[in-house]
């Protein structure tokens, strides 16, 4: 009889109720299979107990895979499985002509456990850093109702919009960032070689420099620490708050809150959670994943707070026997468009293309959202450059007008 090892596991069961523990069984394939037969989706199995031989990994750094890689690798494995090769094949080919090395090395893995007879979904579960939670959730629905081929061409169609969207966004944020760095090094450039320049032609003029222009002076002076200062504070608060959005949901709610009520960003920043909610949900149910799970995982990949707690909602009043249309009209995020055409698509039964219909109009107003963006901040950050520019020279030229009317006095 083969030893028994003792697995952790992570797991949902139709009811979308997730649950952690442990499991004690000969193999890994054998714990998933035991977890199926309680009624539970196995999400991540890694054995316990390995000590030292368990692989050190550094959070946030090589381990992260870009949008763009995963969504054409999808494509390409939907291209490849479609034509009736096997998923071993595939895998081995995928691995061989990936750039990223931790999706290679991910891929490398998946081959592994796939042939020593895991399924796709369970292994992919396994490399959730690498793997989208949407992405394993609509493998293992393809893998249930033997078509995997199809789950992954959707996959790919909606990681390639999502590149497409985080493009546009992007794009949108470049210039304003690219001024802002450019305001700050000239700020700093100002403080250490102009001030002290003027420092000097002043102090041999005499007389008392006025507020704002002793100001920049102690700036400059202070320089050699304020500097390091203001940048140890910048990491540190990133660190902070990458960790807290990490952590904590009510740190997650309260920013994502703060953002979409923002005056200009806000209304790009809810948009852009209403194309993610719709396309994840309409793909997920498309490819028959339960309701309850569906949401669960809507709530865990669209990237806003907001939603997830009102899939919680939701969840809770679908199980209670009420529609998901008037579950969503109780969370103000959900405009009445949404609800109304989830509605008529649970009227129709045809709620994944009411919702596909809906990620698509979503889509065009994040684009159109974006390029107003891009319009309206470019002379809002050449008038706050201007300002910044033209007050540091009015404080430096400032001390002159008071020399030349002592002189004149004199």
């Amino acid at each position: 009889m083969p030893a028994t090892k003792v697995y952790r596991y992570s797991s949902i069961d139709a009811a979308g109720h997730r649950a952690k523990g442990t499991v004690e069984a000969p193999n890994e394939a054998a714990a998933g299979n035991l977890l199926k037969q309680r009624g539970e989706t196995p999400l991540e199995l890694t054995e316990t107990g390995k000590g030292l031989d368990m692989e050190i990994k550094i959070p946030g750094l090589g381990n992260r895979v870009k949008l763009k890689d995963l969504a054409v690798f999808s494509r390409q494995f939907a291209t490849m499985t479609a034509s009736g090769m096997s998923l071993l094949r595939s895998l081995a080919i995928l691995e061989e002509q990936s750039s990223s090395p931790p999706l290679k090395k991910a891929l490398g893995e998946l081959r592994t456990d796939v042939a020593a007879g895991a399924s796709l979904s369970g292994s992919m579960a396994k490399h959730d850093r690498i793997f989208p939670r949407l992405m394993i959730a609509m493998v293992r629905a393809g893998e249930t109702g033997g078509m995997i081929d199809r789950a992954l061409e959707q996959i790919a169609d909606s990681l390639e919009k999502d590149t497409a969207l985080r493009g546009k966004i992007k794009s949108a944020m470049t210039y304003p960032a690219i001024v802002l760095s450019f305001t700050f090094v000239l700020i700093a450039a100002v403080l250490i070689f102009i001030v002290p320049i003027f420092e000097a032609m002043f102090a041999n003029l005499g007389g008392e420099l006025p507020a704002i222009t002793q100001f920049l002076v102690d700036a400059s002076h202070n320089m050699w620490w304020i500097g390091p200062l203001i940048l140890t504070v910048g990491i540190t608060g990133s660190i902070f708050y990458k960790r807290q959005m990490r952590a904590s949901e009510d740190f997650r709610l309260k920013v994502d809150r703060i953002k979409v009520k923002m005056p200009v960003f806000g209304s790009l920043f809810r948009k852009l959670a209403m194309s993610r909610f719709s396309r994840n949900l309409g793909l997920l149910l498309n490819v028959g994943v339960p309701v309850m799970q569906a949401l669960t995982v809507v709530g865990e990949t669209t990237g806003n707070e907001i939603i997830n707690v009102a899939m919680k909602d939701v969840q809770a009043a679908v199980r209670d026997g009420q529609t998901m249309s008037s579950a969503l009209r109780n969370h103000p995020i959900f405009p009445a468009m949404v609800t109304q055409m989830i509605e008529v698509g649970e009227e129709s039964g045809q709620i994944s293309q009411m919702l596909d219909k809906v990620a698509d109009f979503y889509d065009r107003e994040v684009d159109s959202a974006a390029e107003s963006l891009t319009a309206s901040i470019e002379p809002i950050m050449v008038l706050v450059m201007g300002a910044v520019v033209g007050g540091m020279v009015i404080c430096l030229y400032l001390p002159m007008f008071t020399i030349y009317q002592n002189i004149q006095s004199n």
